[in-house]
């Protein structure tokens, strides 16, 4: 379910398309710093950056910070803009940038000081765990802890250890949240919400024994997302993390839930690029490999595609892979799908037309996904009561004359 704030509407009426290739244009210069780069999809506006202004029109600081912060690439374009000319950067758009980096360095490090705890009572319970994105995943792919804010540490156990890890993360505090305790949450998206009050602030952990929403393809093998996992050390401890390939393959199913829930998901393509651009073409077939032994090689395709269209083509094999994924829907409307999703004249296809797709057109497979879907949508019908969507406690602080919100990685 697509949760949505204010800023949608308001995008929605200034339509943005100056703000929009703003930002796609400080990502393009994140990931190329030393290029002037004006090619990209032959459908898409040429866009400049390197001695140019990033644009020579007007831009409303406002709407930036508005889609960064819904995107989760604003310190992205913090670290962008320290490549180009000062005149490119809004005076407001650099302080709140900076404000904004400040926040997400609080909230990371109090959840890198929560992940440590979480790792020694689920190891002294004999619990085989992962995290999972968060702070740990950020510093693997770009050296830095304090890209995106993380409000909450995600974890993956095996189904079959799902309970024994619910009871050893309530033995140091934690409790079910209640709108997790339904048979849909545990049954169907395959989590809970578990929070531990600690005086100013609250603690959150999202315990996964699934990774995709019903409606979307999942893997076929999650205890292989532990057999994989590698570690890397933080305060002395080393804690497990996803592998390589694992994390490319999480990256592209965060992108094909946010594409199915039509929300923005720039910065899930971020790591689908810095995930991609560390392979050779020899690791990048074995992950093709991987992906299709996961039954999951279209969501990694269509991933990879979006980090195309986004971000410009690599000329590489994952690169020449990606372009037969949903090819009806041209390039400038899948760009605004990941960056802007909020427009109204975009042509969004049926969603199961993309499942069809994300399912190899393999008519068993999407009876399986299509029916699990049926069956999830109707456990919520019947164990979900309506309730208003508004902001978890200390989820959003209220920035730029109440524009922009600091919204945490989900």
């Amino acid at each position: 379910m697509a949760v949505q704030d204010g800023s949608y509407e308001r995008l929605r009426a200034a339509g943005c398309a100056n703000e929009v290739a703003y930002v796609q244009a400080c990502l393009r210069l994140f990931f190329t710093p030393r290029a002037k780069i004006t090619d990209g999809p032959a459908d898409l506006p040429a866009l400049t950056v390197s001695a140019a202004p990033i644009s020579a029109a007007p831009v409303s600081a406002a709407n930036v910070a508005d889609i960064a912060r819904l995107n989760k690439v604003a310190v992205f374009l913090l670290k962008a803009l320290k490549h180009a000319p000062a005149d490119a950067v809004p005076a407001e758009l650099a302080g709140w940038l900076d404000g904004y980096r400040r926040r997400t360095m609080s909230m990371n490090a109090a959840c890198i000081g929560d992940s440590i705890a979480i790792d020694r009572a689920l190891r002294e319970s004999g619990v085989d765990f992962v995290f999972l994105k968060g702070p740990l995943q950020q510093h693997l792919l770009y050296g830095d802890h304090f890209m995106k804010p993380s409000g909450d540490v995600d974890i993956l156990v095996s189904p079959a250890r799902f309970g024994q890890a619910r009871e050893a993360l309530r033995a140091i505090g934690y409790e079910v949240a209640g709108k997790s305790r339904s048979v849909w949450w545990i049954r169907f998206l395959g989590e809970q919400h578990m929070v531990r009050e600690d005086g100013a602030r609250a603690s959150t952990v999202d315990l996964h024994h699934r990774l995709q929403q019903p409606g979307s393809p999942s893997p076929r093998d999650i205890d292989g997302f532990l057999r994989r996992k590698r570690e890397v050390e933080v305060a002395g401890a080393a804690m497990p993390v996803i592998s390589a390939a694992d994390t490319l393959l999480l990256s592209s199913i965060s992108v094909a839930k946010a594409f199915f829930n039509r929300e923005p998901c720039a910065g899930y393509v971020c790591d689908i690029r810095a995930s991609a651009g560390r392979l050779n073409e020899a690791e990048q077939q074995r992950v093709l490999d991987h992906a299709a032994g996961q039954g999951l090689a279209d969501t990694l395709l269509l991933g990879l595609r979006a980090a195309d269209v986004l971000l410009g083509a690599t000329g590489t094999l994952l690169s020449e892979r990606a372009t037969r994924i949903l090819a009806r829907i041209d390039n400038a409307d899948l760009f605004h799908m990941v960056m802007a999703p909020w427009l109204a004249s975009l042509r969004w296809p049926q969603r199961r037309h993309v499942l069809w797709e994300l399912c190899g057109r393999e008519p068993v497979r999407y009876l399986a996904e299509a029916g699990w879907a049926a069956s999830a949508d109707l456990s919520r019908r019947i164990f979900e009561r309506p309730a208003t969507i508004g902001p978890a406690q200390g989820e959003m602080i209220k920035i730029m004359g109440g524009a922009a919100n600091h919204a945490s990685e989900r």
